[in-house]
């Protein structure tokens, strides 16, 4: 299955299980990331990203080439539990 279908999927699945109230939060949140303007300045696939520092899971400050070397970097992000 590609990215694609599989985001689609999870989006209806998640679409189907919340009431019509969460549905209009998420859905004008949603709007709301689009009409600030953040897709123009969001990274595109394959390009670099910028060079940055943040605290690792013992609050030390690490960045990311530090972090990298010869190896790949993960990066997660975790909105909340909605």
């Amino acid at each position: 299955m590609t990215l694609a279908k599989r985001l689609e999927a999870i989006r209806t699945a998640f679409t189907a299980r919340i009431d019509d109230h969460t549905r209009a939060i998420v859905h004008r949140a949603a709007e709301n990331l689009r009409a600030s303007g953040i897709r123009d300045r969001i990274l595109g696939v394959g390009k670099p990203l910028p060079a940055f520092a943040l605290a690792n899971h013992h609050g030390q400050r690490r960045t990311s080439a530090e972090s990298v070397g010869d190896k790949s970097l993960v990066l997660t992000f975790f909105r909340g539990h909605w």
